[in-house]
């Protein structure tokens, strides 16, 4: 999620379990080393644009790293600022795992995919039961904590974490409305659908996006869940096919393993633009949610030569008529 949410339930949990003298320095080692995961961005590479996919919430993302990354950040923190105000090292590294170990959990909660086992498995774990921007959720929490610290009552930090779960709860049950109403929509269309998945649209668990997978075509859709379930039928595209798309591209490529590493980093939902021949697309995302639009893609280059990457592009679908529909179809009007 946002560094801003990170932060905050990072400071939450060592806030609500710590001692009450220690109440504002927890909260703040906790914010910090809740944040720090995500330092992981800076690991790029001018020559290959898909590096940061393969080390983005990897390694520091791990629950098996866990003590290490906080032991970083206790070092570092505790001789630039927590011993000069009567911490033992312990004691900052105690807070700081505490902030640490919220961060990957929570970016499990989203559909991006975070590796928790890693280096036993490169499996993306993706609950997809919260956007990676929800400001209900973190307004909710900064509230709080910002009462806890005018107040110096811990109580406000646990309610904090009892609302974390609250919100990820519900989360999780219009997660799975929307893929019984997907299904549904699927099974009108005669459709029985290899996988299908449901991801929360942009800062809402009100509407969603759901993708599914036939034998040659992926299908979006949009489901609105209220009260009532409200459809908005969407897009369909054919799945990538390299002989088919790309008779020209070498299996021994960089391009052709960078389609591969864009296709593990996607779960395996990649199609060819339809609006560019030249650009493979991730059909998981959008910003209208039954639409096409994807938020990044890869291009290839018929001339490369065989050593060269693909390129990458992040694509930002925020036109007036985008913003339209999506406010209309999250307000039902």
């Amino acid at each position: 999620m946002d560094p801003l949410t990170q932060g905050l339930l990072g400071a939450s949990l060592p806030q609500a379990v710590g001692k009450k003298q220690h109440f504002v320095l927890a909260g703040v080692l906790g914010l910090l080393a809740g944040m720090a995961p995500d330092l992981d961005v800076l690991i790029q590479s001018e020559t290959d644009p898909l590096l940061f996919l393969d080390f983005h919430r990897q390694f520091t993302h791990s629950l098996l790293f866990i003590p290490i990354g906080s032991f970083i950040c206790a070092v570092v923190l505790h001789y630039l600022w927590a011993k000069k105000r009567g911490l033992w090292f312990k004691q900052t590294w105690l807070y700081c795992a505490l902030g640490y170990s919220t961060h990957a959990l929570l970016d499990a909660c989203t559909s991006y995919g975070t590796q928790l086992l890693w280096p036993f498995s490169n499996q993306r774990f993706a609950w997809s039961t919260i956007s990676v921007i929800d400001p209900v959720f973190t307004l909710s929490l900064l509230v709080l904590l910002v009462f806890g610290l005018l107040k110096r009552n811990p109580w406000y930090a646990r309610i904090a974490l009892l609302w974390v779960v609250v919100y990820l709860t519900l989360g999780m049950i219009q997660r799975d409305r929307a893929e019984a109403a997907g299904l549904q929509l699927a099974q009108q269309r005669q459709h029985q659908p290899l996988q299908l998945e449901a991801k929360p649209s942009f800062a809402n668990i009100l509407l969603w996006k759901v993708v599914y997978e036939t034998e040659g075509n992926y299908f979006v859709d949009a489901i609105r869940l209220g009260r009532e379930v409200k459809f908005y039928p969407g897009q369909s595209i054919a799945k990538l096919n390299l002989e088919r798309d790309y008779p020209w591209l070498k299996a021994s490529s960089q391009q052709a393993q960078d389609i591969e590493r864009f296709r593990w980093f996607s779960a395996g939902y990649i199609a060819q633009d339809p609006d560019d021949a030249l650009r493979i697309i991730d059909v998981r995302y959008s910003m209208v949610p039954n639409q096409l639009n994807s938020l990044w893609s890869i291009k290839l280059s018929p001339s490369a030569n065989d050593d060269s990457h693909v390129e990458y592009a992040t694509h930002r679908d925020s036109t007036p008529a985008s913003r339209k529909r999506f406010v209309d179809m999250l307000l039902d009007r």
